[in-house]
């Protein structure tokens, strides 16, 4: 999604060339050049130490299951907005946190950041408001019931993979 407003004033922004970056949207009565904007989120595969088992939630009336995320703070690093969301939405304390990667997921406009959180006393769960249901899986049976074609498949997969036959990193 392009901005077709400046962010400043309002005006309509016009596509300028701007040398060595292409074409950019720029504001003719700022006459500054706007660089796209998008937002930054995490999202978390949320591992048990003790046990192995993956955290999956459910949210917004919907049966099924997603991985815990939010958005990043202006001014936040990822690393603290990922300990942040795992506390405010599960109750559970990360004791450490391993980056996975990225995707930018169009529909939001937002630049998705994965990580895994890994949690020691997973019996502290004490889920908010804004999950509506959560549930402890084995790696295999969270790649079986994450919600098909989505992103959070995509980043759960994707680190299931690479983990493989390894014994999960503590």
């Amino acid at each position: 999604m392009i901005q077709k407003h400046c962010f400043e004033c309002g005006t309509a922004l016009i596509e300028k060339e701007l040398e060595e970056e292409g074409i950019v949207p720029y504001c003719p009565k700022c006459q500054q050049y706007r660089f796209p904007m998008y937002n930054v989120a995490v999202s978390m595969i949320v591992v048990d130490e003790e046990t192995g088992k993956i955290l999956l939630i459910q949210q917004y009336g919907k049966p099924s299951y997603i991985l815990v995320a939010g958005y990043v703070n202006r001014g936040e690093a990822e690393e603290h907005a990922v300990v942040r969301e795992v506390r405010e939405e599960t109750g559970l304390e990360v004791e450490h946190l391993r980056f996975n990667r990225t995707k930018f997921f169009e529909p939001s406009n937002t630049l998705m950041c994965n990580f895994t959180a890994f949690v020691r006393t997973a019996k502290a769960l004490h889920i908010n408001h804004e999950v509506d249901r959560c549930k402890w899986f084995t790696p295999q049976e969270a790649r079986e019931n994450i919600r098909p074609n989505s992103l959070a498949a995509e980043f759960l997969n994707a680190y299931l993979d690479e983990v493989g036959n390894k014994p999960m990193e503590m």
